[in-house]
């Protein structure tokens, strides 16, 4: 048996729920022991733009802000079942990490 340290962090929380979501379905049939998932702290990535575009006019801000969540697995699993969790079917906003230990 092997561990397995999975990372997950995408910007839409939908998409990474539906993700943890398949990872817990596959660990269940298998019958595998994993940890997770653990919500990882949120980084927030905020950029303050000037309204006006020539720079003339009062000095008003818009800010835009972009979050990216983070999930953490670690599961202690077989050759059959790593294969499994690797076949999952992951949408392009969601970025996977699978450290071997």
């Amino acid at each position: 048996m092997q561990k397995a340290r999975i990372r997950l962090s995408s910007i839409d929380l939908e998409a990474l729920k539906s993700v943890c979501e398949q990872i817990e379905t596959v660990c269940k049939t298998q019958g595998i022991k994993k940890y997770g998932p653990i919500p990882l702290p949120t980084k927030r990535l905020e950029v303050p733009t000037r309204k006006a575009p020539s720079g003339q006019g009062t000095a008003t801000w818009a800010k835009f802000e972009m979050r990216i969540h983070k999930r953490l697995f670690e599961v202690i699993a077989n050759e059959k079942s790593m294969h499994l969790i690797m076949k999952i079917q992951i949408p392009e906003s969601v970025l996977v990490e699978i450290e071997l230990m």
